[in-house]
């Protein structure tokens, strides 16, 4: 499939969503990346942030991923 007549805002989405994924999962492969990226425990340890920023992810991603097909279909189609 040739990517032709795709606006830029295809490549912004396609991409969002790709790293809506990767965070997703990291967080999903290990939840404790924000005490060691950030040196912090919001929550003491339960993981409810983690499990909050997973579907956080999940949510960016999915999104991300039926803007750019609608925006892949309207390249198709013009």
């Amino acid at each position: 499939m040739r990517l032709t007549g795709v606006r830029g805002r295809f490549w912004v989405e396609a991409v969002t969503g790709v790293i809506g994924i990767v965070l997703l999962a990291l967080t999903l492969v290990s939840p404790q990346w924000i005490e060691i990226v950030f040196g912090v425990d919001p929550d003491e340890g339960s993981g409810a942030l983690e499990l909050a920023i997973s579907v956080a992810f999940l949510a960016i991603a999915v999104t991300s991923a039926l803007l750019a097909r609608s925006e892949l279909k309207r390249a198709h189609t013009s």
